[in-house]
């Protein structure tokens, strides 16, 4: 049921991709999704497309990993698109019937934003596929150290974060072991009316939050035998650097944001004739 789940997996390779810095990667997202919300045309999400394909390519990531993180949100993109295609109006009136009204202008923008979500999670999946959870957390810990003059707990923040994102995978695993376990014991998960099937993720919840809290109690000790102290002089064994490797993909995520304004811009001045197609808002 949760082998799809991809958030919180690494994918361990030697490429360009795996070796940049963790803090690099994390303003790249934001610069990946700042291109997204900035996109009013579809070039712009085109383009956002060629990065994120070439992206996958050189951290020789299988593209199969990378697009099961879509299958968490098909029931988001479906509810988000028939939202969109029944409220939004328009000029050019494609269905009529009775009180539903679908134009050509809905159903663009439907595909539109469907198309940034999928672009939106295929590119944080990227992140956590290709930077193990130490890493994003040492690197998140570093853009966060200015906050550290206001008095915000920002190593406590990064080591939850780290736990959190180290024990997803394992959660899955245990809930995939309890599943095959209820149902070796005759439970049905997947026939009867709704709430026939929720009461049946019951027997499954319940043994998971058990083990959650007992592996959480077990880390509890195992820390203290090792008498972790959440210290502000701690120090770390390695040290992020950034190389030239980093300054490429800065340059890459600039020419990014750059090449979005861009068809924004001139996106009338491309192809004039389907100009009423691709500019969205």
């Amino acid at each position: 049921m949760f082998n799809d789940v991809t958030f919180g997996q690494y994918y361990p390779a030697q490429s360009f991709a795996h070796k940049l810095d963790p803090r690099l990667k994390l303003l790249f997202l934001i610069a990946y999704i700042v291109a997204l919300f900035v996109a009013r045309t579809f070039y712009g999400l085109a383009l956002c497309a060629v990065f994120i394909i070439a992206a996958t390519f050189i951290s020789k990531v299988p593209f199969g990993s990378v697009l099961r993180s879509v299958k968490g949100i098909l029931f988001l993109l479906v509810f988000t698109a028939l939202l969109n295609l029944f409220m939004h109006s328009g000029e050019h009136l494609l269905v009529e019937w009775g009180i539903i009204h679908i134009y050509l202008e809905g159903v663009l923008f439907a595909l539109f934003l469907m198309f940034r979500l999928i672009f939106l999670v295929l590119g944080s999946a990227l992140l956590t596929l290709t930077t193990t959870p130490v890493s994003l957390t040492d690197g998140l810990e570093s853009l966060l150290k200015p906050l550290k003059y206001i008095k915000f707990p920002v190593h406590a923040l990064a080591l939850i974060m780290s736990i959190a994102l180290r024990f997803i995978p394992t959660l899955m695993d245990e809930t995939n072991r309890i599943i095959a376990a209820q149902k070796a014991r005759g439970a049905d998960f997947e026939s009867g009316s709704l709430v026939k099937r929720v009461k049946a993720i019951i027997p499954i919840l319940i043994p998971l939050l058990i083990s959650a809290f007992r592996r959480a109690e077990e880390l509890g000790d195992a820390m203290d035998a090792r008498c972790y102290t959440n210290s502000p002089n701690r120090t770390k064994y390695k040290k992020l650097t950034f190389t030239w490797r980093d300054l490429v993909a800065a340059l890459v995520g600039g020419a990014l944001i750059a090449g979005v304004v861009l068809f924004n811009i001139y996106a009338y001045d491309i192809f004039p004739a389907a100009y009423p197609y691709v500019v969205i808002l």
